[in-house]
């Protein structure tokens, strides 16, 4: 094991759940704080679960003293019914999580984006998230890699019907997927998972952007 700490954002998530139980079995960190709303009842080896009011992160500067940083934070139109609530989850608290990585000196930053990601899109789910990078690369971390998924496969907590459906459908034919298509190819969350811990210790820095044909 080597003396490093890490701090999750977002792990009750499709993505941060199974980014948590690869993060405490990998057995390379001394210390893993997850940072929650509330408590998830769950204990897990050297994850130490850490309530917070996402709306006063500043409060919080202490728990952001870590190597690495890892953002899994998203939430959807529906369950936050106001585009402003939604930037709130996907743009606003990652970019604070970011800078007080920043303060602390943390040497990574990983993130979760997705697919199509353009500060400049017509489309508000993509422009969200580019914006959102944006924001983390403006903080200036040494290393900060970011991760752009296509459609998830995994079990979710709760149900999205529209990924449901298109995950059913898909299934059959992403055998389909293959040379120019790999990029659109639907990942399954425990590889993307993979790859954002892989990635997190190897000897890179700057901005390191992961498209969907790049996962495990």
């Amino acid at each position: 094991m080597t003396d490093r700490k890490a701090l999750i954002a977002g792990s009750t998530g499709l993505v941060g759940k199974n980014l948590l139980h690869q993060l405490s079995k990998s057995g390379l960190y001394t210390e893993i704080i997850s940072i929650v709303r509330k408590p998830t009842g769950e204990e897990l080896p050297n994850v130490k679960e850490e309530i917070i009011d996402f709306e006063n992160l500043e409060n919080y500067t202490n728990l952001f003293n870590v190597n690495d940083i890892y953002i899994c934070l998203g939430t959807t139109i529906k369950k936050a019914k106001t585009q402003a609530a939604f930037k709130k989850v996907d743009v606003d608290y990652p970019i604070k999580i970011a800078q007080l990585a920043a303060s602390n000196k943390a040497q990574k930053l990983s993130v979760i984006s997705a697919m199509g990601a353009n500060s400049k899109s017509k489309i508000f789910y993509n422009r969200m998230k580019g914006i959102m990078e944006q924001g983390i690369i403006n903080e200036g971390i040494t290393t900060v890699n970011i991760y752009r998924p296509s459609l998830l496969l995994g079990k979710r907590s709760e149900l999205r019907f529209g990924e449901k459906f298109a995950s059913v459908l898909i299934k059959p034919i992403l055998f389909l997927f293959a040379g120019p298509l790999k990029k659109y190819r639907p990942v399954a969350v425990k590889d993307v998972a993979k790859t954002m811990l892989t990635n997190c210790f190897k000897e890179t820095t700057g901005i390191n952007i992961f498209e969907n044909d790049k996962f495990f």
